[in-house]
């Protein structure tokens, strides 16, 4: 498919030009690129700080709970290698209750909640003991740093539709995506949009990516309180102009999408990326409306559970 050789091309996108180089979509449909880097000794190329940020909830309290224990067992260990007449005040009187009460030691010394009952009886035990106590305090100050980063961290808590759409619009027709916030009392506002396109072209003999940054209808709104529904009309001023979903398949179409808003709540600036590649497209479909207005006529209703229904305008 011939592009008007006109247009004026995006080289500020930050992905090369070489098709050979990439494999599957630029930027994944959660924001995250679509890279792995090699070369780098794994202890540089991660960070554990933001993998503890980004790791989802109950992954981050499960290794919470995983590294307590995992800890006291290796202190509990450590008591049971010195032996168990290093403790006093134990009353159980089988070997399992005797492990079991110097694991419930561990967990107390680590928490400096120190019941009393059992206390340690020379310098070894106090030694371990005293390293236990430190290891708490330090390990404690770390999770409550972790907890506070994540409830603390700016997010933009938006929603995209899971497909984008070719629909009539006007006397043409548009590319359409739309996206919410799904946050009580969260509205952005000074919320902008740039929405670029990859397509791979065929130019003196040899596979090319080109990119294009697609004029839109609106791209940019004082604040988000509904959902918005990105239009992006299909001109004589856009790359697309004349495409079918065989020409966007075969150009290995895929548009990537930024937007930066500032958040009330967090008084901070937010951003979020996602991306439609081209089997997320579908043509001749347009989508359902998400709001109604309540029944007392009060209040407008948007319906998120809505956001990505389409209708298809072949039926």
């Amino acid at each position: 498919m011939r592009i008007n050789p006109f247009l004026k091309t995006n080289n500020d996108t930050g992905f090369g030009n070489n098709p050979n180089a990439y494999g599957g979509r630029f930027i994944n449909k959660d924001g995250t690129f679509n890279l792995r880097r090699e070369g780098v000794s794994l202890v540089r190329r991660v960070s554990i700080y933001q993998k503890m940020l980004n790791l989802p909830g109950w992954k981050f309290i499960l290794l919470l709970i995983s590294v307590f224990f995992g800890i006291n067992l290796l202190f509990t260990a450590a008591y049971l290698c010195i032996g168990i007449t290093g403790f006093g005040g134990l009353l159980a009187t089988t070997e399992w209750g005797k492990y079991r009460e110097v694991f419930y030691f561990s967990t107390q010394t680590f928490t400096t909640v120190g019941y009393g009952r059992v206390n340690p009886v020379g310098d070894a035990t106090n030694i371990i003991a005293s390293m236990e106590a430190l290891t708490g305090f330090l390990s404690f100050a770390i999770a409550t740093g972790l907890i506070y980063g994540r409830f603390a961290r700016p997010k933009s808590y938006l929603v995209f539709s899971h497909n984008a759409v070719v629909a009539p619009y006007h006397d043409k027709t548009a590319l359409m995506f739309r996206f919410a916030t799904y946050k009580d009392n969260h509205i952005l506002t000074n919320v902008e949009i740039k929405v670029n396109i990859g397509l791979k072209v065929e130019e003196n003999g040899h596979s090319t990516y080109k990119y294009y940054e697609l004029q839109l209808e609106r791209s940019k709104v004082d604040s988000l309180s509904m959902n918005w529904t990105v239009v992006h009309p299909i001109d004589e001023n856009s790359p697309l102009l004349g495409y079918t979903y065989e020409d966007i398949s075969n150009s290995d179409f895929e548009a990537y999408i930024l937007i930066t808003g500032f958040d009330d709540v967090f008084s901070s600036p937010v951003l979020q990326r996602t991306s439609y590649a081209y089997h997320e497209v579908k043509f001749n479909s347009k989508f359902v409306p998400m709001y109604r207005e309540s029944d007392d006529g009060q209040t407008t209703i948007l319906e998120m559970h809505k956001l990505n229904e389409i209708k298809n305008l072949e039926n």
